[in-house]
C-alpha cells in the first residue's frame, strides 16, 4: 500500500483511537480531502492559550502536553496527549479562544483538519455529535480527578502517581527506563508543584530505593512501595 492511501482518513488506523470513528465514508472522504499532514519538531509549540483555531489536530505519532499559564506564570500541565488524541476540538466547536497550550514533549507527526467538516458533520451526523459529547464528558471527568488529588494528595503521592502513569501508558526500554522521558520540570509541572519540591521527592525515592535514575530517565524498581504510597497504604 502506498503512502498516499495510507495517509487517507478513510484508512487511517488512528481515527479509530478518537471520535472521527463515527464520521461515514464521505465525511471521511471530505476531511481527507481538506487535510494538511504536518510534522511538528520536538519543543515546539502546536498553538498558544488564547488562539482562535480554524481546525483540529489530530495526532499520528507523537506525544504533546496540554497546559495552562496561572496568573502568577507558572506552567501547570493538564493533560498529556499521545497518538490517537484531537487536539483544539473544544475550542473550534465552542468557537472560543484555546484555554490551553500545546507543545511537543518529542517529534510528531499530526494531521491539521479546518473546522468546516467538522461543524458539518456535527449538524448532519448525530452519531458523531454523540461521540464529541462523551469525548467531552470524559475530559472533564479527568479534570474533576485531577482537582480531587490536588486538593487531597501529597506532592509524594502525586509525584509516585505520575511516575507509575507514565510507566504504564508509554512502556519501558531494553534496560528498564520509562520510554517517556520528562524533565524535572515537566513532572512538577504535571504534579502541581515546585521543581525543587519534584526534586527532593525523587531523591527520597531513590534513597528507599523505589527507583534509579540515568539522567533524565527514570526507573521505577518498587512498584508496590509506590502503589502503596498512591493508595495510602
Amino acid at each position: 500500500m502506498n503512502s498516499h492511501v495510507e495517509g487517507r482518513c478513510e484508512n487511517c488506523i488512528v481515527r479509530q483511537l478518537n471520535s472521527l470513528k463515527a464520521l461515514n465514508k464521505e465525511e471521511l472522504k471530505r476531511i481527507s480531502d481538506s487535510k494538511t499532514s504536518k510534522s511538528i519538531k520536538k519543543g515546539a509549540t502546536i498553538f498558544e492559550e488564547g488562539e482562535r483555531l480554524d481546525g483540529v489536530y489530530c495526532v499520528r505519532n507523537g506525544v504533546s502536553k496540554l497546559s495552562k499559564l496561572s496568573d502568577n506564570g507558572k506552567d501547570t500541565i493538564v493533560k498529556i496527549a499521545t497518538k490517537g488524541e484531537v487536539l483544539g476540538q473544544r475550542s473550534v466547536i465552542t468557537e472560543e479562544k484555546t484555554n490551553l497550550s500545546a507543545v511537543a514533549l518529542n517529534d510528531m507527526e499530526v494531521c491539521y483538519i479546518p473546522k468546516k467538516h467538522l461543524t458539518d458533520s456535527l449538524d448532519s451526523n448525530p452519531n458523531f455529535t454523540k461521540a464529541i459529547l462523551i469525548h467531552m464528558a470524559n475530559d472533564l471527568k479527568f479534570a474533576d480527578n485531577v482537582i480531587v488529588n490536588m486538593a487531597q494528595k501529597t506532592v509524594k503521592q502525586r509525584v509516585a502517581e505520575t511516575l507509575m502513569y507514565l510507566d504504564k501508558n508509554f512502556g519501558t526500554d531494553a534496560d528498564g527506563y520509562i520510554i517517556m522521558t520528562l524533565t524535572r520540570e515537566d513532572i512538577a509541572n504535571v504534579v502541581g508543584t515546585a521543581k525543587e519540591a519534584c526534586i527532593r521527592t525523587l531523591t527520597i525515592f531513590k534513597k528507599e530505593g523505589w527507583i534509579s535514575t540515568d539522567g533524565k530517565r527514570i526507573k521505577l524498581e518498587d512498584k508496590k512501595a509506590l502503589y502503596r504510597l498512591v493508595e495510602g497504604l
